[in-house]
C-alpha cells in the first residue's frame, strides 16, 4: 500500500490532499521536520473540525443562521445584555442547566435562540431546535403508532434542546403531558433553552390549566434555570413605529 493510499484508508483526507504541496513549501521555506507535521496535523484537525460543525448543523434543524453580533441591542427596552452573553460562554450546557426567554412577539427571543444554537454547534455540541407545537405533534403521532418511546430520545438525546414558542398555542392535556415528559427526561441530563411569551406564573395556560402538571414542570425548569426578562414593543413593527409623529 502506497503512502496516499495508507493516508485515505486512516481518513486524513486533507494531508494526503495537501500532501506534496506541504512539502514542497517545507523544502522552499526550510521547515524543521517537527513544523512540517504541526502544519499537517492542524490541517487536518481544521478539517475535521468543519466537517463536525457542518453535521451538527444539519442535526440541530436550526432555521436560519443568526448570529449574536446581529441582534439590535437598542430596540428591547429591557433586555441584560450581560445576562445574555454570559450564556453564550455555553457554561449552563456543561452544567445540564436552562434557560428561558421570557417576552411579547418581535423581540429576538428566537434570533437570540438561533444564534445561541450556532455557537453551540460551532463547538461541536449536540442541538436540536423545534417548537413546543411541533414537539407535541410528532409525538402525538408517535404515541398513536405505537412509538412514544423511541421518537421521544430525539429530544432527549442533545446536548442543548432549544424549545421555541412555548405558550404560544395552547395544548390539551395529552400533549401537556408529552411536553412534561421531555421536560423531565432532560432534566439534569442536558441544557434546555425556551422561549415564551408567558411569565411563569402564566404557564398553567399552557399546559392545559393542569396546577399540578405546571407545577411539576416548572419545578424541573427552574431547578437550574437562567431566567431573561426581554421587553419592549416588537421589532417587526419598527417601521412603522418609528414613522409615528412625535
Amino acid at each position: 500500500m502506497n503512502l496516499t493510499a495508507t493516508l485515505d484508508a486512516l481518513d486524513l483526507n486533507w494531508i494526503s490532499a495537501n500532501l506534496h504541496e506541504e512539502l514542497a513549501d517545507a523544502a522552499r521555506k526550510h521547515r524543521t521536520h517537527q513544523e512540517f507535521i504541526e502544519r499537517l496535523l492542524a490541517g487536518e484537525t481544521e478539517r475535521r473540525h468543519a466537517a463536525t460543525v457542518e453535521r451538527r448543523l444539519k442535526e440541530a434543524r436550526l432555521r436560519d443562521r443568526k448570529a449574536l453580533g446581529d441582534f439590535d441591542w437598542s430596540w428591547p427596552k429591557k433586555i441584560n445584555r450581560d445576562q445574555i452573553q454570559h450564556l453564550f460562554t455555553l457554561r449552563f450546557l456543561e452544567d445540564k442547566a436552562n434557560a428561558v426567554f421570557i417576552g411579547g412577539p418581535g423581540l429576538g427571543k428566537t434570533h437570540l435562540a438561533l444564534a445561541l444554537g450556532y455557537e453551540a454547534c460551532q463547538r461541536e455540541h449536540r442541538v436540536l431546535f423545534t417548537t413546543a407545537a411541533e414537539i407535541v405533534n410528532t409525538l402525538s403521532r408517535a404515541m398513536t403508532a405505537n412509538r412514544l418511546g423511541r421518537i421521544l430520545k430525539r429530544y432527549l438525546r442533545p446536548e442543548l434542546l432549544i424549545l421555541d414558542e412555548l405558550g404560544y398555542a395552547p395544548v390539551d392535556r395529552i400533549g401537556a403531558d408529552l411536553l412534561f415528559q421531555v421536560f423531565s427526561g432532560r432534566y439534569e441530563r442536558g441544557a434546555t433553552l425556551v422561549t415564551t411569551n408567558r411569565a411563569f406564573k402564566e404557564w398553567a395556560k399552557t399546559f392545559a390549566n393542569d396546577s399540578t402538571l405546571t407545577a411539576a414542570v416548572l419545578d424541573r425548569i427552574l431547578h437550574h434555570c437562567e431566567p431573561v426578562i426581554i421587553e419592549g414593543r416588537s421589532y417587526r413593527m419598527k417601521g412603522r413605529i418609528e414613522a409615528e409623529p412625535g
